[in-house]
């Protein structure tokens, strides 16, 4: 075994029951090997009966070597930032149930395979970039974030569409009218970015992206700028009927005020993932994306 893992903490999506068999045998898989184990609280309740320290999401990543999610991408994405916050380079196993996850890449049956590859100290990483986000109100920070796909600026449900200011490393781009504005990583433009019509860029290459969505103006086409670029968005508030919203990852997020800026720059912190070894990332794209499948090879 590496002397590199010494404790393990795992976390699963909350309430999936399906994961409850596989925990089981994890357990005893890591105490066979006897390496100790930190569960998330609501994981250690699927298990029914966990052996190990049972602790708040936030506090998992704080002196453990690896973590191990079983989930989708929401939960590796939750996970990534409770790692972040502790200030920890710790790396995540992700594994999906279900079809594949652009983050959670690794198959139930590839678990212990690629699990044992970490502890051997064979096992191949990605570091992916993060992102900080601050939000500034009346030149102060109120609000700050590390995120790992995107920073997202969005619409109420029955709003018009909303303006945006947006300058790049202190210099005007341009003012976005929109139904919002996409900040995104390499590693997030397979997220929404994609969605709203963003462009694959391969989780490795050192720039971020900006998309409109729906933008009013067909000639506001996503722009790539290099990833240590700080980009800074001002949002327009006229009245209530113009409410703007500033979410991160999915997860969580606020409405912004008039005069307010929210600050978007590269994280000194970085995730490592464990990499599958059966696939590359464009065989993953592959597969999410359905690429050739019409009836014949392409």
């Amino acid at each position: 075994m590496s002397s590199q893992v010494r404790r393990v903490g795992i976390v699963a999506k909350r309430g999936l029951t399906a994961a409850a068999e596989h925990l089981t045998s994890l357990d005893a898989w890591l105490h066979e090997r006897r390496i100790p184990i930190v569960y998330e609280s609501n994981t250690a309740a699927l298990t029914g009966s966990a052996r190990g320290d049972v602790r708040a999401d936030v506090d998992v990543p704080t002196d453990v070597d690896l973590v191990i999610v079983l989930g989708g991408d929401g939960t590796l994405l939750s996970a990534a930032t409770c790692i972040a916050r502790a200030g920890r380079d710790v790396p995540i196993l992700g594994v999906n149930f279900g079809s594949l996850g652009f983050l959670t890449e690794i198959r139930i049956d590839e678990l212990f395979t690629a699990l044992d590859g970490v502890l051997r100290g064979t096992a191949a990483f990605d570091r992916r970039t993060m992102l900080n986000a601050e939000g500034v109100r009346d030149g102060a920070v109120f609000d700050a974030r590390i995120v790992l796909n995107d920073v997202v600026f969005t619409k109420a449900a029955l709003s018009r569409m909303i303006g945006l200011s947006v300058s790049v490393s202190g210099g005007f781009v341009t003012k976005v009218k929109a139904d919002g504005l996409i900040i995104a990583t390499a590693t997030g433009s397979t997220a929404y970015n994609l969605a709203a019509g963003g462009p694959i860029m391969h989780p490795l290459v050192d720039a971020l992206v900006l998309t409109p969505i729906a933008p009013h103006t067909l000639t506001n086409r996503p722009v790539v700028i290099p990833g240590d670029a700080v980009v800074e968005v001002r949002p327009h508030v006229t009245g209530n009927e113009d409410e703007i919203y500033v979410t991160y990852d999915g997860q969580s997020g606020y409405a912004l005020k008039e005069g307010d800026v929210v600050r978007v720059r590269k994280s000194p912190h970085a995730l490592r993932l464990v990499k599958a070894e059966a696939r590359s990332y464009y065989e993953l794209l592959r597969e999410k994306l359905k690429w050739g499948e019409r009836g014949g090879r392409d």
